[in-house]
């Protein structure tokens, strides 16, 4: 178990990548798709990589780790129409195994609708795609709409697919709900769906203040409740999330009965903005430009209620983000009923998360939020690719910064300004059922390092790197000093990963100073140890065929060996008979020569039977 404590950082700890945690945070692995890279990776609650996939495409912008251990993700093959001027554009969903190959890949973009944002898996292995699909002046006027708030003469409504896999290149919409379908207004009487708004909560007023852009709703995400059938949508550009029935057939879906709540295709339930139906206040308004709602699965503390990422963008006062957890008025049939004056309800979400001080969270796009098993609640504050884990009290337990700048990880000690965003992420627990069998070896941080024992990442390990080292020196186990992982500039001393910055890091820090010799500190007690040579495996001071027949000997007749990274010749962190071969080379006139001893050792144990410190005999 990695236990970790948050901490104030001071000018020696990361500025990206792992920031600290908790023994509080919730150990597992977390997906992080960065949206300006073809990289999808999946981290350990200290940063390092346990997995990455690639693909041809930047997200587009949902990436999610299935329960099979499968990857779906979206992505960007065109850019937004001229006539949008919007974000969120995607193009196409893939599905990829382990190993990235692609196992489905379809397109669902062309000049009159786009997939955008979010993508969701069903249980039967179909997909749901949010896009846009276009509609002209005309048909939005003949629909109601305002003239004065069409924008560029078109109007980019969205609407839902479910698409069935054909081939690995094709598929089949075998379901499809258009919010065009459930539309009202009080704007023009000469129209069809002119009504009184007010009693029609159900169906969508087209006229709804918002985005008096193409992109009406900007739908941003999707999720789907299996039980109730039921799919639950986020329209940012109104403020509001609604709930609709899938258990509809098409036809069912286009119109206003059928279905297991004999609505059709119409709201069955909506939060976030009363007003949109002309009901309520301004004072009944909790939503302002909101990402990421989803529902609780079962088996999680909160199982069934809705969580959402309410970015707070036009809020009265300062703009502020929060996290909302509310209890939809579910009743005994699966429907939803509306509270005294027609508002729907809860009043009041069940819990909150905001900032003491709302300057410092406020997340303007994108972001997201998710439940963890053990009730805390993982946090993506989009834009600055930032993610944290509070608990139900509130408390930070872990924080991430993605380190990966306009497709680039990015050196430790450098902050990233800009283009590190995030869409969302995920969490899963260590012992997840998909997760065995595969290789989990942790590898190294995404970011990169000029040297594991340079945490401020200014080229040098010298007296401002020390001084965070001995803060974090444990001694050989027996508890002195600061805990290990203090921070998550105290991991990255322990090279060789075995829990303790001990002696036999102090040697490590030694031999990869780059300052001037005489001025390492050094920890009294702790000695450098004998620096090897490579080839004299009987270390008795050369290298000469006794040494071949050493390595022979250790290899196949159970042979000892004082030290066994001076029988490494060919350096490859493993011992095998490759090695005295490439020594029998040397000695005998091929040309070859032996690498000379590494300096830098590496964060982890390496393979074979050397250890990571090739540079010390123990």
């Amino acid at each position: 178990m990695l236990l970790i404590s948050l901490v104030q950082l001071h000018a020696a700890d990361p500025v990206i990548g792992w920031l600290g945690g908790t023994a509080d945070s919730f150990e597992g692995y977390t997906l992080v798709a960065p949206g300006s890279s073809t990289t999808t990776y999946l981290i350990d609650n200290a940063g390092r990589v346990i997995h990455s996939w690639q693909s041809n495409y930047r997200p587009g912008l949902s990436v999610y780790l299935l329960e099979d251990g499968k990857l779906l993700r979206s992505g960007k093959v065109l850019a937004t129409p001229a006539d949008m001027n919007t974000g969120g554009w995607g193009g196409l969903f893939q599905v990829l195994d382990w190993d990235s190959n692609v196992l489905w890949q379809f397109q669902y973009s062309d000049d009159q609708v786009q997939q955008h944002h979010d993508v969701e898996m069903l249980p039967n292995g179909n997909v749901l795609v949010l896009a846009w699909e276009m509609k002209s002046a005309a048909e939005a006027i003949a629909a109601g709409r305002n003239p004065s708030l069409l924008n560029n003469n078109q109007l980019w409504p969205d609407h839902i697919v479910e698409v069935a896999q054909t081939g690995s290149n094709s598929g089949e919409i075998v379901w499809q709900w258009h919010s065009w379908d459930h539309l009202i207004q009080d704007f023009d009487p000469t129209q069809q769906n002119f009504g009184v708004v007010a009693d029609h909560p159900e169906l969508a007023d087209i006229n709804a203040i918002g985005n008096a852009g193409s992109d009406w709703l900007h739908g941003n995400s999707v999720d789907y409740h299996p039980e109730l059938d039921q799919i639950v949508i986020s329209a940012r550009a109104i403020d509001e999330i609604w709930v609709i029935d899938h258990s509809t057939t098409t036809s069912e879906a286009s119109g206003h009965s059928g279905g297991v709540q004999g609505m059709g295709g119409d709201l069955l339930y909506r939060w976030g903005n009363p007003q949109n139906y002309d009901s309520g206040s301004a004072a009944d308004r909790w939503l302002y430009g909101q990402h990421c709602v989803e529902w609780i699965p079962p088996g999680f503390p909160g199982e069934g209620n809705i969580t959402i990422f309410n970015n707070g963008t036009g809020r009265p006062g300062p703009d502020f983000s929060e996290v909302l957890e509310i209890v939809p008025p579910l009743n005994s049939t699966g429907g939803y009923d509306p509270s005294v004056g027609g508002v729907y309800g809860p009043e009041a979400p069940v819990w909150i998360y905001s900032d003491p001080d709302p300057g410092n969270f406020q997340a303007g796009f994108i972001s997201g939020t998710r439940r963890l098993f053990n009730g805390n609640t993982i946090i993506c504050d989009g834009p600055t690719g930032l993610l944290f884990e509070v608990t139900p009290e509130l408390e930070i337990v872990w924080r991430y910064e993605v380190p990966v700048s306009n497709g680039i990880p990015r050196p430790q000690g450098t902050p990233i300004a800009a283009g590190n965003s995030l869409f969302r992420t995920q969490r899963f627990a260590l012992d997840h059922p998909f997760l065995a069998g595969r290789d989990l070896t942790p590898g190294v941080p995404i970011e990169t390092y000029l040297s594991p024992a340079d945490p401020d990442g200014d080229g040098d390990v010298d007296l401002t790197d020390f001084s965070c080292f001995e803060q974090h020196f444990t001694g050989s186990g027996s508890g002195t000093g600061l805990p290990l992982f203090e921070n998550a500039a105290g991991f990255y001393f322990d090279f060789d990963a075995d829990g303790d910055v001990d002696c036999d890091d102090v040697d490590s820090m030694e031999l990869i100073w780059t300052a001037d010799p005489a001025s390492f500190p050094g920890i009294p007690g702790c000695d450098l140890g004998e620096v090897f040579l490579r080839g004299d495996a009987s270390d008795d001071g050369s290298v000469n065929i006794a040494d071949a027949v050493a390595i022979l000997q250790h290899l196949f007749s159970n042979g000892t060996l004082n030290c066994l990274q001076s029988a490494d010749i060919n350096d490859d962190d493993s011992l095998d008979i490759s090695d005295p071969i490439a020594l029998l080379q040397v000695l005998f006139g091929s040309g070859n020569t032996i690498p000379a001893p590494s300096g830098v050792c590496g964060m982890d144990p390496t393979p074979g039977d050397l250890t990571c410190e090739a540079s010390i005999c123990p």
